[in-house]
């Protein structure tokens, strides 16, 4: 492998962010059906367009011009609590490396670069779903779990299931 170099993600990379996302859902989501990758692919660009270093940014290990390892953080402001006096926050998403470049510290790299931002950018804090693969990776960096009074609840539309 060339010499890789963290920077953050631009409007180039578009692209190869796609094909980063797609990767991550099928490695963890399994089997996931060819119509819902359809889907997702051709909805990504644009969403790429519109958020891309402005409330979304993709942290990416390159080397030469091809993305190997990536992670997002979406920021979002809410109402301040005290627990977000700020009411800016963080959410990790995507951590993702090609098979061939693992083990490497990439992820490792690309979380730090994502945290000092966070801080810089006056983040209340910075969560995220950990897989049991990941999991020790973001203990090291000072995850901690979180317990709340709260059960994490959703619930699901239609639209989501029509492709």
């Amino acid at each position: 492998m060339c010499s890789v170099h963290i920077e953050k993600a631009d409007i180039n990379d578009i692209e190869q962010l796609v094909g980063l996302r797609t990767a991550y859902l099928i490695e963890d989501y399994g089997d996931v059906p060819q119509e819902q990758l359809a889907g997702i692919s051709q909805k990504l660009p644009d969403y790429f367009r519109r958020h891309l270093n402005k409330d979304c940014f993709v942290y990416a290990a390159k080397s030469e011009n091809e993305i190997v390892s990536c992670c997002f953080l979406v920021v979002s402001e809410k109402p301040s609590n005290p627990f977000f006096i700020n009411g800016v926050v963080g959410t990790v998403m995507n951590v993702y490396t090609k098979p061939a470049n693992r083990r490497k510290g990439l992820a490792g790299k690309l979380m730090k670069m994502l945290l000092e931002d966070s801080e810089k950018m006056g983040l209340d804090f910075v969560e995220l779903k950990a897989t049991d693969m990941g999991y020790s990776l973001y203990r090291s960096l000072g995850f901690e779990d979180s317990v709340s009074k709260y059960h994490n609840m959703k619930i699901a539309f239609d639209s989501a299931k029509k492709y």
